[in-house]
């Protein structure tokens, strides 16, 4: 049965993505559903087989031999993947309504969007599949790079110059991540001839340049992720994005990069090489950098979904410093793991809710606008911890590290939290803002609502294993609340100070701007030395060119001797022979 789950998971989203293909060729423009009920469903296979129990399979004839397994680790992950496409999925069957109406009014270029996402949807869902279940290097990074590449198409979809810059800063930075990912894979493999991901993990662990792997690894899967410093394609992808491929980027496709480093880097290893510990400390430093960093930047941005990209951002930092626990202090690994799981889990579903959100508040339904907009700020009120699921992955996370005594680390989590709390703050401000009512689509609104569901009551429907899920006691209630309140205010009051003050909108993307200049420059240089190499090209060939007439002019001269030679020839040797026989008279004297 569980194989049979597994098939159909994978091969159904293929059939989707022929069906589209098949819709162009086959079925009148008029009379093509682009977003219809079966390319809702692309997902729908996937869900079931999370909740099987641990399986696993072996392949041999896939391509170096997959090994692939449902575990502890990825069924929760299989189980919010799959429902967050699904209810994306739903969501853009409305979102996409009024553009399809225009594709089937012969509009061509709704009609190339339209089908370009429909046919690469699904196979970035494949992707996304594959690589949580694979357990080998060969299909880890199929699924890896197929998910990557074929996003392209969610991200540029409005062909605006916005869209094609943020589809630009997406695809350098995945083609850098896919290097970096597949230099690693290739470096341990080779290193312990090793083809699964397990052998890779053990290979970081003891190699000698283990270390040095691991940050190739770290850094390349790290782009999915939003490590700071290859971050900067999440704020200029987001804003362009339509709401449900900016809900799978943001909530799924994003926790990619996060499995990847619990697969593949040793966490929870002990007796670690002084090299590996000096990495741990890296990534923690950067966690807590992008953490704190993307909140003080997100708060100053006006879109609403490039305001969620910072949220984002600053949350994968949290997720990037509790890793980098795992290696600097691998005894606490155990007890939190499950709480990472519950995190990740839980802000996939929430962040999926309030990017959902931003397009629900573009097209308000016909309720009571306080009500909307509380529903709205759910999701972001429980990812700072103050609320049903965010409760409970908050204080399994703090219970784990209180264990171990790692009170700097919680008190550095908490500050964080504050800033998840002003960024929500300023977000459903700005959609306040930017509100409109009308042409609201029962999908786009109920897609939403379960999706804010979901998160809310995430502990109760992830796979995690038994006990995993920890209740906070009353007396640390405050501790956790305390945080989202605090952020609030201090952000509204930040707000109302700054009505005084024509304060300009940094810019989305950050560091992209400085790489773009340093980019600029150095193709400003290249082209500099590209032309004094043109330049010295011209004059060495003039130079070439003006010996080559002296040697031509020379060589004339030569040829003008010899014709005076054999006119005179005779009269020379004549008067040679004479010279010598006087010579010989005169020595016989």
């Amino acid at each position: 049965m569980s194989s049979l789950l597994l098939a159909v998971a994978l091969l159904w989203p293929l059939i989707v993505a022929g069906s589209s293909v098949w819709s162009a060729y086959r079925v009148p423009v008029q009379q093509r559903h682009f977003i219809s009920m079966m390319w809702v469903s692309a997902a729908w296979p996937a869900l079931p087989l999370a909740y099987v129990g641990d399986v696993q399979w072996t392949m041999d004839a896939w391509m170096l031999g997959g090994y692939w397994e449902l575990n502890a680790l990825s069924r929760p992950w299989l189980a919010f993947t799959a429902l967050l496409w699904s209810m994306a999925a739903f969501h853009a069957r409305g979102y996409f309504a009024d553009e399809q109406r225009q594709a089937q009014g012969g509009d061509a270029s709704a009609q190339r969007r339209l089908q370009r996402l429909t046919l690469l949807w699904p196979l970035t869902l494949l992707g996304n599949i594959l690589l949580i279940v694979a357990q080998d290097i060969a299909s880890f990074y199929f699924g890896f790079a197929l998910m990557t590449f074929a996003a392209y198409a969610l991200v540029v979809h409005n062909g605006t110059p916005a869209a094609k810059l943020g589809a630009k800063a997406y695809l350098v930075l995945a083609v850098i991540g896919e290097g970096l990912i597949l230099g690693g894979f290739l470096w341990a493999a080779g290193t312990s001839d090793t083809l699964t991901l397990k052998g890779v993990r053990d290979t970081l662990a003891t190699a000698d340049h283990g270390a040095w792997m691991a940050l190739l690894l770290w850094l390349g899967l790290g782009v999915k992720a939003g490590v700071i410093g290859l971050h900067v394609w999440l704020p200029l992808a987001h804003p362009v994005a339509p709401a449900p491929a900016s809900a799978v980027l943001s909530g799924a496709m994003i926790k990619a990069g996060l499995l990847g480093w619990l697969t593949v880097l040793p966490l929870g290893m002990e007796s670690l090489s002084p090299a590996m510990m000096q990495f741990g400390n890296v990534v923690l430093v950067a966690g807590f950098a992008a953490a704190f960093g993307a909140a003080l930047y997100g708060i100053w941005q006006s879109h609403p979904k490039a305001i969620l990209a910072y949220s984002s951002i600053s949350q994968m930092g949290m997720l990037t410093a509790l890793v980098g626990m795992g290696i600097v202090v691998p005894a606490v690994w155990p007890a939190l793991l499950p709480a990472i799981i519950l995190f990740a889990g839980h802000h996939a579903l929430a962040k999926g809710a309030l990017f959902m959100g931003t397009s629900v508040s573009e097209h308000m339904p016909k309720w009571p606008t306080s009500l909307l907009f509380l529903l709205i700020a759910l999701p972001g009120i429980s990812l700072t911890g103050a609320l049903a699921a965010g409760m409970f992955s908050k204080w399994g996370v703090k219970h784990a590290l209180y264990e171990f005594e790692q009170e700097r680390i919680i008190a550095l989590l908490t500050w964080a939290a504050m800033g998840t709390a002003a960024l929500v703050t300023v977000c459903v401000w700005r959609q306040w803002q930017q509100r409109q009512r009308g042409n609201s689509h029962s999908f786009q609104w109920g897609a939403w609502l379960a999706a804010l569901i979901a998160a809310l009551m995430t502990p109760l429907w992830l796979p995690l294993p038994e006990g995993s899920v920890i209740a906070p006691p009353l007396n640390e209630w405050l501790g956790i609340i305390w945080p989202f309140p605090v952020g609030v205010v201090g952000m509204a009051l930040g707000l109302l100070a700054l009505r005084r003050f024509d304060v300009p909108t940094p810019p989305a993307g950050d560091w992209w701007w400085g790489y773009h200049s340093l980019a600029t420059l150095g193709l400003s240089a290249a082209r500099s030395l590209a032309a004094r190499c043109g330049r010295g090209k011209t004059t060495s060939v003039a130079l070439a060119l003006k010996g080559e007439r002296l040697l031509m002019k020379g060589l004339l001269r030569g040829l003008s001797v010899e014709s005076w030679m054999r006119q005179h020839g005779g009269g020379l040797m004549m008067a040679l022979a004479v010279l010598l026989a006087l010579l010989l008279i005169w020595e016989g004297q």
